[in-house]
């Protein structure tokens, strides 16, 4: 039966711990001069060898080898069978299961009988933060005054849970990630036991990928072989463990530097669609950008851990870089990394961490308190009775228009109840022109939702010619209604309505533009469509815009 790498080769002596010398080392030279204690505690990361240095001291502590000094030999049976997991003196217990008070009543009660075959019974209580307060304190006393055969190894990834009280009766050890160099080696000692071959690039994206840890490490290792003596190509780990190309992030981050929201949405969706994952690509973001900060806030002459092809770019990005700016970019996609996995949409969290670090469109970031004006827009169109109803001497007379009738003596009593005819001048003045205004009310077509749904593509495109940062935020919003002759703009997360908002003269460009296309004044107003509710009646007028632009016929009910 196969085993994972990790556990098949996992280490058989001290020599064989990579990267936690100052552990193993005093442990080996404990066991040498026979002064081992009773308690330990192993604290670190994940996967840098907290377990298996517990195995490792439980197996040297009852060696059989004559020199203290080579112990564990891994030659004796007793090295074979906690080799071969058939040691009864080593008791291991996951404290994430057995976190009650009954468990460790019952441990206490077992230990004081003697070991069955080996010098020492040893328990190694893994994850032991886990345990709960009235578990700690029925351990207390046993931890502080074991029997002469018991020793124990506490082991957790969470140090400050631990109560001061279990490690003042401990020696503690911490546990350190290994560099990627460390991993690297420890990886080509790997494949080389098994017979494989890694690309160098390959090896390098293993090893930072597996951030420190060696477990992580072996394990992305596993994942990528599917037969002995495999080949490791960089293309194949790319797409098997969801990472982007290097230069996809340099991309984004140039994208992001620049303000550039259409080119860094590209790079983004052309990322996930050749098979990146979301939450991996943010991860590489976090360490770039790390990568890049440290370059920024050390004058250059910090030490990274990335190709060196890459390190002549990133300086250039980290001279042009804000420190600020530099920090929220990081936390904006470490969020995005340690957030859950989403199944609808998860491009989704990248794509608004992006957009939130671009500057503000008009380079101002200042909330507007006022509303916004109006937009006032006019357009000639035809009014008042047709020409043939108007003297050809009044077209175009303002005399005609403007003069005062003649002064006439009173009509005779006689004529007092006809009324009197129309003066020319007051059927002149009647058929005068009306002014700009008011011929855009009385003549322009009303706003409509269909009208301008039709007409959205094309002024969405007619906006990012004038402001691509604008251009690329209207693409996460839609119209949804009309109301009151007021256009209303839907985004679904109120981080972007908010991003809208605050950018000056956004909502006086969008009616602009609109109503430059629909010949009739169009405000701009936005919703969150969680919060809106539509209207929920139409107006007269609107029934008829829509079923003119429809062709249809509206019924009456």
């Amino acid at each position: 039966m196969s085993q994972a790498l990790y556990r098949k080769w996992r280490p058989a002596r001290f020599e064989e711990v990579v990267g936690q010398e100052h552990v193993t080392r005093t442990l080996q030279n404990g066991v040498a001069a026979g002064r081992v204690g009773h308690a330990f505690l192993f604290c670190g990361p994940r996967g840098t060898g907290k377990t298996t240095s517990a195995r490792l001291l439980a197996k040297a502590v009852n060696c059989l080898h004559a020199d203290a000094a080579q112990r564990p030999c891994n030659a004796c049976h007793v090295c074979q069978a906690i080799n071969e997991a058939r040691f009864l003196d080593l008791i291991e217990i996951d404290a994430a299961s057995n976190t009650g008070v009954d468990d460790i009543r019952d441990l206490r009660d077992k230990i004081n009988f003697s070991p069955n075959e080996g010098r020492f019974k040893v328990y190694i209580i893994d994850e032991v933060h886990m345990l709960s307060t009235a578990a700690f304190n029925a351990l207390l006393k046993t931890l502080e005054e074991p029997p002469p055969h018991a020793k124990f190894v506490l082991a957790t990834t969470e140090e400050h849970k631990v109560p001061a009280t279990i490690k003042s009766r401990c020696q503690v050890f911490h546990f350190r990630l290994l560099t990627a160099a460390e991993l690297s080696e420890r990886l080509l000692w790997l494949a080389d036991k098994e017979g494989l071959t890694i690309e160098p690039q390959a090896l390098a994206l293993i090893a930072r990928q597996g951030a420190g840890s060696v477990r992580d490490a072996e394990s992305l290792l596993d994942q990528l072989v599917t037969a002995p003596g495999d080949t490791i190509t960089l293309e194949r780990a790319q797409k098997v463990l969801g990472t982007a190309a290097t230069a996809t992030v340099s991309q984004l981050t140039e994208a992001w530097l620049a303000g550039d929201g259409v080119v860094g949405l590209q790079v983004i969706h052309q990322a996930l669609a050749a098979g990146a994952d979301t939450r991996q690509l943010a991860r590489q973001m976090v360490a770039y950008l790390r990568a890049v900060l440290l370059l920024h806030a050390s004058g250059q002459a910090f030490d990274v851990e990335m190709p060196a092809e890459m390190l002549q770019q990133m300086r250039s990005q980290a001279e042009r870089a804000d420190r600020a700016a530099l920090i929220t970019a990081i936390k904006q996609f470490n969020q995005v990394a340690s957030a859950a996995a989403s199944g609808w949409q998860p491009q989704l969290p990248l794509e608004l961490a992006f957009i939130e670090l671009l500057p503000e469109v008009g380079g101002s970031v200042a909330r507007r308190e006022t509303p916004l004006p109006t937009p006032q827009f006019t357009k000639p169109t035809p009014a008042g009775p047709p020409a043939s109803a108007v003297a050809p001497a009044s077209v175009g007379s303002p005399a005609a228009t403007h003069r005062e009738p003649p002064a006439s003596s009173a009509p005779p009593p006689s004529e007092k109840a006809m009324p009197p005819a129309p003066e020319p001048e007051r059927v002149m003045e009647a058929a005068a022109p009306l002014p700009a205004a008011a011929k855009t009310t009385a003549a322009a077509p009303p706003l409509t939702l269909v009208s301008v749904t039709s007409h959205w593509p094309q002024a969405m495109a007619n906006i990012k010619k004038k402001n691509r940062n604008l251009g690329t935020l209207l693409t996460m919003c839609q119209p949804v209604a009309v109301e009151n002759g007021i256009l209303i703009l839907g985004f679904e997360y109120s981080t972007l309505k908010e991003k809208f908002d605050n950018t000056p003269h956004a909502q006086e460009q969008v009616s602009d533009v609109l109503s430059e296309l629909l010949s009739v004044v169009c405000p701009v107003r936005t919703v969150l469509n969680s919060q809106y509710q539509p209207p929920l009646f139409v107006t007269e007028a609107e029934i008829t815009a829509l079923a003119d632009e429809l062709g249809g016929v509206v019924r009456e009910n």
